[in-house]
C-alpha cells in the first residue's frame, strides 16, 4: 500500500512539532480575530525550516523536495487552515528562483527570510534611471506581516508587457491591515500593500511563471504546479480536521434526547464513508502525481506534458473534494457547527477560499481535458517549454483470447 506520511523527527523533532501544532489549535481564534498568523508562531515556522525548504544546502537551505514541504503544510493545516496557508509561503524559492543568480546569493545570506508576494492587480511601472519607478496598491500578500520581503506584479514596455514581480524589502511597503476581512482564511494577513514612489531594482525583478535560475530538480519543478500545490493541501488538512472533529464528537458522548449517537446513525455513516472515501483517493491521486514528476527530475528528465497535466488535474480534484467533504461534516453535525468560533466552522469557511483561487477554477478542467485530446491548452497551464503531443487514434483491442 502506497502511504504518503510526515516523518516529524525531520522537522526538529516529534514532540516539538506536536506541541506547535496544539498551541496553533489552541490560538486559531486569536488569528482570526486579529486578521493574521502571530508573528511568535510565524518564528516557529522559521526556527523549524518552514521558510529554508528549499534553499540549496551550499547556502544554508535544507534543499527538501516537494514533497517533504506538502506533507508538513497538510499538518499545520489541519491545526489550522489560515496558519497552514501562511507557511505554506516556504515555496517562496518558486518566485525567488527567478532572480538573477547573484541577487540570490545575497538573499541566501539569511536562507530563513520570509517572502510574501502580491501579485495582482499588477500595475504599470514606468522605467527610469535605476530600474522601475513602483506606485500602487496590491491586493493578498498573505503571511506579509512577518515577511522580510515583499513582492509586487507590474507591467513595463521593457519587459514586453509581460506580468514581472519586483522584490522590495518589507520597509519599503505599508501593509493596509484594515483590507483583509473575508469569508475564509481570515488569520492569514492576505492584507493589501501599498507602495509610494519606490525604485524597484531590475536585479530584484523577475517574469513571474518563467524558468528559474538556480540548478536543482526543485529549480525545474514547474512554478505554477507548486503554487496550486500549497493551496490544495491546506485544503487537505482542513478537510481531514473537519472529519475528525465529527468522529471525535461522536466518541465523546451521546444524545441528550436519547437519540442513536451521531456515529451509530445509519444516513452519518454512509456520507462520512463517502467524504473519507474523497479524500482519501483525491489524496493518492494528488501525491502521486507529484513523486511521479520529482521522479523524472532527479532522473535528470524534462518533464512531459502529460505529467504536468496531472499535476495541475490533481490540484484542482483535492481542491474540489475537500471542500465537498468538509461540507458533509458541517452538515451531519448541526448546530453547534454554526457557532463562529468554533473549530468546524472554521474549517467550512477556510476550505472553501482555495476553491475561489483562479488555480483551481474551470479553466483547468477544460485545459486538462483539451491536453487529453491532444490539442493545446490555453496559455499558464503549461511552462512555456512543455509542448503538447498530438493525439494517435488507438484501435480498440476486440479480441477476447
Amino acid at each position: 500500500m502506497i502511504e504518503y506520511k510526515l516523518d516529524k523527527a525531520d522537522w526538529g523533532g516529534a514532540e516539538k512539532f506536536d506541541q506547535l501544532l496544539i498551541d496553533i489549535r489552541r490560538r486559531a481564534p486569536e488569528f482570526a480575530k486579529q486578521h493574521f498568523v502571530s508573528d511568535d508562531i510565524v518564528q516557529r515556522f522559521k526556527e523549524m525550516g518552514i521558510y529554508r525548504s528549499f534553499v540549496p544546502k551550499a547556502y544554508g537551505g535544507d534543499e527538501r523536495s516537494p514533497m517533504d514541504f506538502l506533507l508538513a503544510i497538510e499538518e499545520i493545516a489541519k491545526a489550522d487552515g489560515s496558519a497552514g496557508w501562511v507557511a505554506s509561503f516556504g515555496v517562496c524559492e518558486s518566485y525567488l528562483g527567478g532572480l538573477p543568480m547573484k541577487t540570490l546569493e545575497k538573499i541566501w545570506q539569511n536562507p530563513d527570510d520570509i517572502f510574501a508576494g502580491a501579485m495582482f492587480p499588477i500595475q504599470p511601472a514606468k522605467v527610469v534611471d535605476g530600474g522601475y519607478l513602483l506606485n500602487g496598491r496590491w491586493k493578498w500578500a498573505s503571511g506579509c506581516m512577518s515577511a522580510d520581503r515583499i513582492g509586487v506584479g507590474i507591467k513595463t514596455d521593457a519587459a514586453n508587457a509581460l506580468p514581472s514581480m519586483v522584490v522590495l524589502d518589507a520597509d519599503q511597503v505599508t501593509i493596509d491591515t484594515n483590507t483583509w476581512d473575508m469569508q475564509g482564511m481570515s488569520g492569514s494577513g492576505s492584507f493589501d500593500v501599498v507602495v509610494d514612489n519606490v525604485i524597484g531594482s531590475p536585479d530584484y525583478t523577475f517574469l513571474r511563471g518563467g524558468k528559474l535560475t538556480p540548478e536543482g530538480s526543485f529549480f525545474k519543478f514547474p512554478t505554477l504546479c507548486i503554487a496550486g500545490q500549497v493551496l490544495a493541501v491546506t485544503s487537505l488538512g482542513i478537510a481531514r480536521a473537519a472529519m475528525d472533529i465529527v468522529i471525535n464528537k461522536a466518541a465523546a458522548r451521546s444524545s441528550a434526547t436519547g437519540a442513536p449517537n451521531i456515529g451509530d446513525r445509519v444516513y452519518v455513516q454512509l456520507e462520512m464513508a463517502k467524504a473519507e472515501a474523497k479524500i482519501q483517493s483525491s489524496r493518492l491521486f494528488f501525491y502521486n502525481s507529484i513523486e511521479r514528476a520529482w521522479d523524472i527530475l532527479e532522473r535528470g528528465k524534462e518533464l512531459d506534458a502529460e505529467t504536468v497535466n496531472m499535476m495541475r488535474l490533481s490540484n484542482t480534484h483535492l481542491t474540489r473534494e475537500c471542500a465537498e467533504a468538509t461540507r458533509t461534516a458541517y452538515h451531519l453535525s448541526g448546530m453547534e457547527a454554526a457557532e463562529n468560533d468554533s473549530h468546524l466552522a472554521r474549517c467550512f469557511r477556510d476550505v472553501h477560499m482555495p476553491t475561489q483561487h483562479a488555480f483551481m477554477g474551470e479553466f483547468t478542467y477544460q485545459n486538462a481535458g483539451a491536453i487529453l485530446f491532444g490539442k493545446k491548452p490555453f496559455p499558464g497551464h503549461l511552462p512555456s517549454w512543455v509542448t503538447v503531443e498530438p493525439t494517435i487514434a488507438k484501435q480498440p483491442n476486440l479480441s477476447l483470447a
